[in-house]
Formats: structure tokens, C-alpha cells, sequence
């Protein structure tokens, strides 16, 4: 995590902790990987981010998130994350992501532009609510390809492997740096 007089620098300089959620839309919205990055899983409430799309990368296994006025892109807000568990999930992303804010409502947010978060049926069929507000994404930057990222294909040919990466390249961290 990089720190400047004590307070985080970089992609979370803006980030506070114990105010703001990550909506995640790739592989961090799976527990298994939650919990191989992060040694628990944070909570997780279902949502949708309008006007934005997963993305296949190329040679990745992984999505990005790209701007789409058409599309909707289902995933979930990580809630209660520390920031040492931000500064592991930061390091995790590649240097092609950019975290911004995007607010529920739709309103653009700075250079985060629009979108809106909205509830949709949880796994026990009630309706998990999002307030509203700003939230923080990873937004994709460099080339992605035209078709759709789909979470039940990595779940089924990718995850238990990637769930082991994720746990080597996590023993990697210096754990002064990240954990706290």
C-alpha cells in the first residue's frame, strides 16, 4: 500500500475505508477468492451497475469493466473492508484498472461517469436493498474484447485453479504492508 504522512496514496487516496463499498463484478465476487485474498469474506449484497459491461480480456481469465449505455452488469458491493483489505485488493488489480466512484442514482461522479447501482433479488429470494450513495469500482482501461465476460464459465472451468493463484500470490505480499 503506498502511504504518504501516514495516509493511503495512489488509487486509494480517496478512498475512506470505514465509508465506502467496492462493487466487484469479476472474480472477487466469488468467497472462494475473497477468502484466499482477504483470509475471510467480506459482506456481500447483490447489485447491478447500469451502463457498464464486463468485458473478456484477451489472455485473461478475468474481466474488465468498460462503459456500455446498453448494457447492465450484475455483481456485488463488498461492504466492511478494513484498509489493510483494501490496500490487498488494490494490489491484486492491475495496473490497467482505475478505481472510480460511481453513485447509485446515476449521476456522474468526477471522471467516474454514470451508472446506477439498483437492488435485485438475493439468493434467498427477498430483495437485498442498496442505499444509496457512492461506491467504488475497478474500471477497466486498456483493450477488451466485444464479448461478455460470464461468470458461471470461469466458475465452472477457472475458479478452484484461480483460488489457488490467488492464494501464492497472496503469501508474495509483505504482511506490514497490507495487513492491518
Amino acid at each position: 500500500m503506498d502511504v504518504v504522512d501516514g495516509h493511503p496514496s495512489g488509487r486509494l487516496a480517496r478512498v475512506s475505508a470505514a465509508e465506502h463499498a467496492l462493487f466487484v463484478y469479476g472474480t472477487l465476487q466469488f468467497p472462494e477468492v475473497l477468502r484466499e485474498l482477504l483470509g475471510r469474506c467480506p459482506d456481500l449484497a447483490p447489485a447491478e451497475l447500469a451502463g457498464w459491461r464486463a468485458a473478456a480480456l484477451p489472455g485473461r481469465v478475468y474481466p474488465g469493466l468498460v462503459q456500455d449505455g446498453r448494457a447492465t452488469v450484475r455483481g456485488v458491493l463488498l461492504s466492511g473492508l478494513t484498509a489493510g483489505e483494501w490496500a490487498v485488493l488494490d494490489a491484486f488489480e492491475d495496473d490497467e484498472y482505475d478505481l472510480r466512484a460511481v453513485v447509485f442514482d446515476g449521476e456522474p461522479v468526477g471522471a467516474g461517469g454514470s451508472g446506477s447501482l439498483r437492488a435485485r433479488p438475493g439468493n434467498s429470494g427477498g430483495t437485498v436493498c442498496v442505499p444509496p450513495g457512492v461506491v467504488w469500482t475497478y474500471v477497466w482501461t486498456a483493450d477488451a474484447m466485444s464479448v461478455e465476460w460470464r461468470a458461471e464459465a470461469f466458475a465452472a472451468e477457472h475458479l478452484s485453479a484461480f483460488a489457488v493463484r490467488c492464494a501464492g500470490w497472496r503469501r508474495t505480499l509483505d504482511p506490514s504492508g497490507c495487513d492491518s
